[in-house]
């Protein structure tokens, strides 16, 4: 049986979005005294809060939910594509551009490379891209 590179990219795409907590976990973990403002509640009691956190560690926490925002759909409609049997060149070259995307996204999101107007730019790319699968849906249906 062939094993379709959409489902190979999606299969990719699940490792990252299962492991891009490692950033947010690692830097809260390394917090030192005074890196948080006096009176903060210890993380391992109550969830940090981002916004009292220093900038890359808040970016990661969000990088993650924004890679969770995206891959869910765009998963969702490959795998009803793939139950269609309706893998085309259109999908493939999407999963790949939307794989490559997300880890661009990530990357400058967690480093603040990505600034205005890169990151939202990268991110609405995934968006059309997610459309464009959506489309893929209707077309093999």
């Amino acid at each position: 049986m062939d094993f379709p590179t959409e489902l190979g990219i999606l299969t990719c795409l699940m490792i990252l979005a299962a492991s891009l907590w490692i950033p947010f976990i690692v830097g809260s973990a390394n917090l030192k005294e005074g890196d948080l403002p006096e009176g903060a509640p210890d993380g391992f009691i109550r969830p940090h809060n981002i916004h009292l956190m220093p900038d890359w560690i808040a970016r990661a926490f969000r990088a993650h939910m924004n890679l969770l925002e995206q891959a869910f759909p765009f998963a969702v409609l490959v795998l009803i594509i793939d139950r269609l049997d309706g893998f085309t060149a259109l999908t493939y070259w999407t999963a790949i551009a939307f794989f490559w995307l997300r880890v661009a996204h990530a990357i400058g999101y967690i480093s603040g490379l990505a600034l205005m107007p890169v990151r939202p730019l990268i991110f609405t790319a995934g968006w059309v891209c997610t459309l464009i699968m959506a489309y893929s849906v209707f077309a093999a249906a």
